[in-house]
């Protein structure tokens, strides 16, 4: 059996978990922010928690671009510092904003390595080595795909960047309690940087053209998809008729 055959083994394998993550998350949300219980095991503070849980995917994507006879190559070079531009700002910027002292179960920040260790493996493997050597060369750059996907990434980044910004200051100094999140992307769905997070990682399948972005996407459907749904009935049971009845849970005018 080949490699190439061995990874589209493997891409299966990815979207049939995605779809047991799916059903198991409709049954029970991830315990971590205000589903965070008792059953979900040992925690530790929520900042630790996140870079302990996104950093392997920096490090693996890193050796993967490191030991390609591609790493200076132009496209996947670009292609490199796009994926960074998330992971970077996830892991190292992101837990440095959060506010409060909440905690992280271990058994969440395990299965977060767990599927950032594969992805970094699923998209370093096809963009380092398994792609055709003449698929992303320079004029790659030039593309409609590559020029669409990467307009939609970057909008992608900037709503998820700024819904979070509107999360963190809900509260002021001293406030303990939840409040309704207003203004941009909120304006049409319950989890606005949810959207945002998905429209990257749909730019970034249309970027690379390939499957491997194409399930990378699926799993970030599969993911917080369902928490999307969890925290829009939440804070429909929270706010009742004061939650606005027009809002999707996480695509605008879809779902």
């Amino acid at each position: 059996m080949s490699a190439l055959q061995l990874f589209n083994g493997f891409l299966i394998g990815m979207v049939v978990l995605a779809a047991a993550v799916v059903f198991a998350l409709r049954k029970q949300p991830a315990g971590y922010g205000q589903y965070v219980g008792k059953r979900w095991g040992k925690t530790i503070n929520n900042r630790a928690g996140w870079v302990i849980m996104e950093v392997p995917v920096v490090i693996v994507f890193l050796i993967y671009w490191l030991v390609s006879d591609r790493t200076f190559a132009t496209t996947p070079l670009v292609f490199f510092l796009v994926f960074n531009l998330h992971y970077l700002q996830r892991t190292f910027v992101f837990p440095l904003l959060i506010r409060g002292d909440d905690q992280m179960p271990w058994s969440i920040i395990t299965f977060g390595i767990l599927f950032n260790t594969a992805n970094a493996v699923m998209q370093g493997t096809w963009i380092f080595f398994l792609s055709p050597p003449d698929q992303y060369v320079p004029a790659w750059l030039a593309s409609p795909q590559f020029i669409i996907g990467l307009a939609i990434f970057l909008t992608g980044f900037v709503i998820n960047l700024h819904s979070d910004h509107i999360v963190r200051n809900l509260r002021k100094p001293g406030d303990t309690e939840f409040h309704i999140p207003r203004g941009g992307m909120f304006k049409y769905v319950t989890s606005a940087n949810y959207f945002g997070e998905l429209t990257e990682w749909v730019g970034w399948a249309i970027m690379t053209w390939s499957w491997a972005g194409v399930v990378f996407a699926i799993w970030t459907f599969a993911n917080l998809g369902p928490r999307a749904n969890t925290h829009h009935r939440w804070y429909q049971r929270k706010f009742g008729d004061d939650y606005p009845k027009d809002r999707k849970r996480m695509i605008p005018f879809v779902y």
